[in-house]
Parts: structure tokens; C-alpha cells; sequence
């Protein structure tokens, strides 16, 4: 009987134990808040103490491309049908109409392809990841070819399907000086990698990444939408102006992205805790 009593008792400490260390909610909140962050990054996962090959398989480069020509042609898509119809009717869409076409987008698409790809859609961005170490550099090109040609992609279909009355429609093409609209992309870049790199590189920021960076998007829309479009997307502007053959002052968004892009990582890196 001593003997029973004795094991209950044990039974009952280890049942206390298991209880006390259990996770609290609050600890399942900030693993939850992480885990889009370590995707976006697309860091190999790392295999168990078991060798289990499949977790510990990294995604091949082959279907991370094709993520981000699905991603950004989403994305695209979304954009140019928003303008198109903004132009078509009247202004029904309007400057807000847009903004919010592009960051709900955005919302979308990292949330169904970050996993994959890490949900770049953007040669600038990839191309900034890749300097400062979080995208492989041998992903860049690739990575900028696949955005590239979704943007394209998206851009025809959305001509095809709508016939706009004046395609150019679509374009990035500055309403201000070139100078100005070259200034201006930069920042806006610069805005929204800056959010970017504290919303993806840090698991101690903001924990809504698509939220945070959907919002750089709207916000700079509003800013830069009656003077560049804005772009600050390389494949976005390249897809519009082979779509509808427009390239005035083109170099601006060639140009001036991927060096906002690369200043607002570079400012993250160096402020960041």
C-alpha cells in the first residue's frame, strides 16, 4: 500500500511538472509572430535529431522562380486591372482605389507564396536581400527575371483583356521632372525597404509583416501617385512599358529602386538592437 501511495504521488508531481512547463500563451503568440519572418528570409530549415530528409530539404531554386513569376504577376495584375478601370470609368477607382488595390495585393500574395519563395516581387528587393546576405546572390538574377516577366506577363493579359483606349494608362511615366521623379522613387524605395528589413530580418519587430509592409505600399502610393506612379518595382515598370510601349525617362525606375532599396537595408542594418 506504502508502495502504491508512493507511486500516486509521483504520478501526480510529474503530471505538475509537465503542466508548469507547458507553453504559455503568450510564448505561442511570439513563435506564431516569428515564423512569416524566418520565411521571408527563407533560410534552410534544419533537419531533427532523426535525420528527417524532407523538413531538412531545402526548396529548389527551380519552384522559388516560379513563386515569385506567380507572386508578382498577382501583384501586377491587380495594379494595372485597378488603373485600367480607374481610367475606363471615369475616375471611379481613384487615387485611395489604387493604393488599396496594391496593398491588399500584397497582403495576398506574401501570405500565399512566402513560404516558398520568401515573397520578394520585387528586383529591388531581392537584389538588396542578396547584398546584405539574406538572399543567396546567385538567386538574384534569377529571381529578377521570374518578377520580370510575371510583371510583363500581368501587364499583356490586363491590355488584351480590357483594351484601354490609351494603354499608356498602365506606365510609370514621371509628371514632374525626371531629377524630381528620380528623387522621389528613391525615397519611396527607401521607405518601404527600410520596412522590409525590420519586418523580415528582425524577429524582434513588427509582427504583422504583410500588414507592415502592404502598408508602406499603400502609404507611398498616396504619396507618390500623382507625380511617378509610383514604381518602386523595376519589373513593374519594365512589364507596363513592353505592354504598351512606353519608356519616357524610363531610367528613373531602372535606377533609382534598387539604390533606395539597398540605403534603406543598409539603414535598418545599422540602427537595428
Amino acid at each position: 500500500m506504502a508502495e502504491h501511495a508512493t507511486t500516486g504521488v509521483e504520478e501526480q508531481r510529474q503530471v505538475a511538472i509537465s503542466m508548469c512547463s507547458a507553453p504559455t500563451p503568450s510564448k505561442l503568440v511570439a513563435v506564431e509572430s516569428s515564423s512569416l519572418q524566418k520565411l521571408m528570409l527563407k533560410s534552410p530549415p534544419q533537419a531533427d535529431a532523426h535525420g528527417d530528409e524532407q523538413q531538412g530539404r531545402e526548396v529548389p531554386l527551380a519552384k522559388k522562380v516560379a513563386a515569385e513569376f506567380v507572386g508578382t504577376f498577382i501583384l501586377m495584375f491587380a495594379v494595372v486591372s485597378t488603373v485600367v478601370a480607374d481610367a475606363q470609368h471615369g475616375g471611379a477607382e481613384g487615387l485611395v482605389g489604387v493604393a488599396a488595390a496594391a496593398g491588399l495585393a500584397v497582403v495576398a500574395v506574401v501570405l500565399a507564396v512566402v513560404s516558398v519563395s520568401g515573397s520578394h516581387l520585387n528586383p529591388a528587393v531581392s537584389l538588396a536581400m542578396g547584398v546584405f546576405g539574406y538572399l543567396p546572390r546567385a538567386h538574384v538574377l534569377p529571381y529578377a527575371a521570374a518578377q520580370t516577366a510575371g510583371s510583363a506577363a500581368a501587364a499583356f493579359l490586363a491590355k488584351a483583356m480590357y483594351r484601354p483606349a490609351d494603354p499608356a494608362v498602365m506606365a510609370t511615366v514621371p509628371r514632374v521632372g525626371a531629377a524630381q521623379a528620380f528623387f522621389l522613387e528613391l525615397v519611396l524605395t527607401f521607405v518601404l525597404m527600410f520596412v522590409i528589413a525590420a519586418v523580415a530580418t528582425d524577429p524582434t519587430s513588427a509582427k504583422l509583416v504583410a500588414i507592415a509592409i502592404a502598408a508602406a505600399i499603400m502609404m507611398n502610393a498616396l504619396i507618390g501617385g500623382p507625380s511617378t506612379g509610383p514604381s518602386m518595382n523595376p519589373a513593374r515598370t519594365i512589364g507596363a512599358a513592353l505592354a504598351t510601349g512606353k519608356y519616357k525617362d524610363i531610367w528613373v525606375y531602372l535606377l533609382a529602386p534598387p539604390l533606395g532599396a539597398i540605403a534603406g537595408a543598409a539603414t535598418y542594418t545599422l540602427i537595428k538592437p
